[in-house]
């Protein structure tokens, strides 16, 4: 088959699909370019990361297409259920990235916790000269030992994320209601434990937490899940990561929390406007950023290029 990579795919995932006699295309198209692109190198199926989205238009234009399939976890850059009704097969990626994910998080609680983000962009100009005054000002930082994690969204990033928070010695509650306990197993020097994390109303858990991370899909109507209301009900000392979708937390509302204070501080790895967010939210000092990293990981990336190549064997 005819494959184009166009978020491009890692080495093994790549070096698979060749080993098995496809042909793999993994430069870069524009979307203005990729109806032609495909008909031209006879496209028989699509593999896609974030940046790409493959949409009704494109589906109705490329009939001869067989699959799209997307390496991560969320598939909001896809219409779905349009492709599945025009007979074409998509499919993703859901459990390869989920650990690189939790440590990007975990990255994020610490980070927040002792002011890594901020002490790190104003010591290079003014470490030198006022130490004293910089020690001052992020010498109230706080141990994540201890304090209660909340996780939204309990799913496999949630329960990876969840064994991480435990392991740092933090208890952990959680709220999704698609699922029915809230078990997770926990690997300690060779020994798997099974914890039970608490499953909590979204309320009761921005009441109780001390830190909310985010891991749900983009909502179908396109809301956020945690707005003014629910920023408000979070302590005034909580930390917020959001790793899932942009548009999963308003970041208006955040903004305007972080700035009286209702909230501490925020981890952001994802943004409304990918991939150009909004310049005000990227400069606030009380958040720590990353450009939507999450399973950008040599690790993932084998793992999502592999699953990627398994799934379009299984379709030959």
């Amino acid at each position: 088959m005819n494959i184009l990579a166009n978020d491009g795919i890692s080495p093994s995932g790549a070096a698979a699909l060749t080993a098995s006699g496809h042909t793999l295309h993994t430069d870069f198209v524009d979307a203005n370019q990729l109806e032609a692109f495909i008909h031209e190198h006879a496209i028989d199926g699509v593999l896609v990361r974030s940046a790409t989205k493959i949409r009704q238009p494109l589906i109705d234009a490329c009939p001869n297409l067989k699959f799209i399939g997307r390496g991560g976890v969320g598939m909001d850059n896809i219409d779905v259920e349009y492709a599945r009704g025009k007979g074409l097969t998509v499919f993703n990626t859901p459990a390869a990235s989920s650990q690189s994910v939790a440590e990007l998080v975990m990255g994020h609680l610490f980070s927040c916790a002792r002011f890594l983000a901020d002490s790190n962009r104003q010591m290079p100009g003014r470490g030198a000269e006022e130490f004293k005054t910089l020690k001052k000002a992020y010498g109230k930082g706080t141990e994540l030992r201890g304090k209660t994690l909340g996780i939204v969204g309990f799913g496999r990033i949630g329960r990876s994320l969840a064994s991480y928070a435990l392991g740092c010695g933090m208890n952990v509650i959680a709220h999704d209601p698609f699922v029915d306990h809230g078990q997770v197993e926990l690997t300690v020097g060779g020994q798997t434990l099974t914890v039970d994390c608490p499953l909590h109303s979204l309320e009761d858990l921005l009441t109780n937490a001390d830190m909310v991370s985010i891991h749900v899909p983009a909502q179908a109507d396109g809301s956020a899940v945690i707005g003014e209301a629910q920023l408000k009900a979070m302590k005034a000392n909580a930390i917020l990561v959001n790793a899932a979708r942009g548009g999963s937390v308003n970041e208006d509302a955040l903004m305007a929390a972080l700035d009286a204070g209702e909230i501490a501080g925020a981890g952001l790895d994802v943004f409304v406007g990918e991939p150009a967010p909004r310049a005000d939210l990227l400069a606030h000092p009380k958040v720590a950023l990353t450009p939507h990293i999450g399973a950008a990981t040599g690790e993932a990336q084998d793992r999502i290029g592999l699953e990627l190549a398994a799934q379009i064997e299984a379709l030959a």
